[in-house]
């Protein structure tokens, strides 16, 4: 028996982009932060934010562009997925994902994760940008 299963709750670090393959089938991509909040132990508040690459395909991929934005707040559950491509300049390049099986908004439309009531297309007050090194390039997707 085996499992692959991931379940995270975190921000959307982007808005998600949606594309269509040559056979017509949507498929969304953004990045997700989930945030580790912890306590040392000599008292010092520490956090440590992590970026997942996340993919839904199909009406999930529609209804995800359609909802969701920067900064939004979601729950996944999927399967993690690794692939390789080669990038324009040839270079093979490789990439874990979670693709999404099943997600439920969190939220109000208009929050953001700050709390605030207006959409302001920032991330909330907890998401740090992605690590340079860590963030994907779109430019380098095979789709």
């Amino acid at each position: 028996m085996s499992v692959n299963k991931a379940i995270l709750i975190g921000h959307l670090g982007k808005d998600p982009e949606l594309r269509y393959t040559q056979s017509g089938r949507a498929v969304a991509s953004f990045t997700l932060a989930t945030n580790e909040r912890w306590t040392t132990q000599d008292g010092q508040k520490q956090e440590s934010t992590t970026w997942h690459n996340i993919v839904a395909w199909g009406k999930q991929a529609e209804v995800i562009k359609e909802y969701l934005s920067k900064g939004r707040q979601i729950y996944i559950e999927g399967r993690i997925a690794n692939r390789s491509y080669d990038d324009k300049e040839g270079n093979k390049r490789y990439v874990s994902e979670v693709v999404v099986q099943n997600f439920q908004f969190l939220g109000s439309r208009g929050d953001s994760g700050g709390g605030s009531a207006e959409p302001s297309g920032q991330p909330g007050p907890d998401l740090p940008p992605p690590p340079a090194g860590e963030a994907s390039d779109d430019d380098d997707l095979p789709f």
